[in-house]
């Protein structure tokens, strides 16, 4: 296999050995799988834990077996971290605190999280030469710039002033009393960290700032695989309403615009940095997918209304208007939306699909939000020379799928519990 690879410049892809801190988790376990399956490349997988990888480290018949390890630990607080690293390549960061609901309530535990404990991974890796990827976050961009003009200037369409471009967009946070900014204020400083540590002593860098990677696995559902309490991300609070039969919940009436992109998509974009240092090293990537540009009430809607076309002709009438049209593709979906965990699920359509609350209702007090996250891809696809392909309907599709095969009879099960007693 190593001999029959070669990166973006036709030279030989040898194998390496890649530290990969949160291997557990949702991208984590994307990555481990595209890396065991598809590459010759050895991982030490360290997380606290393992049950998205398991079908990986078991049974010992796997092709790829002894190529990937489990340590259990937690970066915090264990000795073991440094020899780790020392014994890789490679160490890919991708540990830390990244749920909306906690930066506010975990505010503490946020920024050391996200900063804190991050230190001595960077500080390893520049003290024994080693390289690293490091998982940020779009939302060190803030606000964008279009979100202070005035609500009917014409400028709020003009690309320059919402879209993010890695190099040029500036950086900016509401109050500090709007502690939602914890996270997006640690991420950004760590990142300035590591870019000090490359220009002052070297160090060996990749920046990778995902836009809302969707997939099966992701998140958790309260109450079955997480905290009944716990308010995971968008789509997973979106499935877990679906699941129990419950209206969505569009916070500030859902006007908030972003884009989706297919987890496996950008695994494809992180293979790419692994295997390509020359073109990657030094650089920040965005990685999004700005063709799947919604507000959060259109993806709700999408979700769960009905709105006359089939789901063959809309996915296909979609397809082609998109080639033509890209981000315009947004303002049909309130019209042409279709029931696609309906159709997964084979249960009827919810009587009311979405009610709205307020911010401080959902989350507490201190939130604040973005108005749009859109991604400039000029970077990534001038050196990587990559794009996303999957539409924000089949990423859909496959997502919910997931949700509903894996987790609607535990559903059942947490509802039926109280009616039993």
């Amino acid at each position: 296999m190593a001999s029959s690879r070669v990166d973006l410049d036709g030279k030989p892809i040898k194998p390496i050995t890649i530290c990969m801190i949160g291997a557990g988790g949702f991208i984590g376990s994307h990555l481990c799988e595209k890396l065991m399956t598809e590459t010759p490349h050895s991982v030490l997988a360290l997380d606290v834990y393992n049950d998205k990888i398991k079908h990986l480290l078991e049974p010992d018949t796997n092709p790829w077996h002894g190529r990937i390890n489990f340590h259990r630990l937690n970066i915090k607080h264990d000795s073991r971290l440094e020899g780790l690293i020392k014994m890789a390549d490679l160490t890919i960061n991708l540990a830390a605190i990244c749920t909306p609901a906690d930066y506010n309530t975990r505010p503490l535990d946020t920024i050391y999280s996200n900063f804190i404990d991050a230190l001595p991974v960077v500080k390893y890796c520049s003290e024994n030469n080693k390289r690293l990827i490091h998982f940020s976050t779009c939302e060190v961009y803030g606000k964008t710039i279009g979100c202070f003009l005035p609500k009917d200037s014409p400028l709020r369409k003009d690309p320059k002033y919402y879209v993010l471009k890695e190099d040029e967009s500036p950086c900016i946070f509401g109050s500090i009393e709007k502690q939602r900014w914890s996270y997006a204020c640690a991420k950004q400083l760590i990142e300035r960290l590591i870019y000090a540590e490359g220009a002052e002593n070297g160090l060996e860098f990749t920046i990778v700032r995902p836009f809302n990677w969707i997939g099966p696995r992701m998140d958790f559902i309260p109450g079955v695989d997480g905290p009944s309490e716990g308010v995971p991300r968008v789509l997973a609070c979106f499935s877990n309403n679906l699941l129990r039969r419950e209206p969505l919940k569009l916070v500030d009436g859902g006007q908030s615009q972003r884009t989706f992109i297919y987890i496996k998509d950008a695994i494809e974009a992180v293979l790419l940095m692994i295997e390509n240092p020359a073109r990657a090293n030094g650089h920040i990537f965005n990685v999004g997918n700005p063709n799947n540009e919604v507000t959060v009430r259109q993806l709700g809607e999408m979700m769960t209304q009905v709105k006359g076309l089939s789901f063959i002709y809309s996915k296909l009438f979609l397809a082609f208007f998109s080639m033509f049209f890209g981000v315009y593709l947004r303002l049909l979906f309130p019209y042409l939306c279709l029931q696609v965990y309906s159709k997964v699920s084979g249960e009827a359509p919810l009587e009311k699909a979405t009610i709205d609350v307020s911010s401080k209702e959902f989350y507490g007090e201190g939130y604040d939000d973005s108005d749009k996250r859109i991604p400039d891809m000029t970077i990534i696809n001038r050196q990587l020379g990559w794009n996303p392909k999957t539409s924000l309907w089949d990423l859909l599709e496959s997502t919910l799928t997931y949700q509903h095969r894996t987790y609607a009879e535990a559903i059942k099960k947490v509802i039926a519990k109280p009616l039993a007693s």
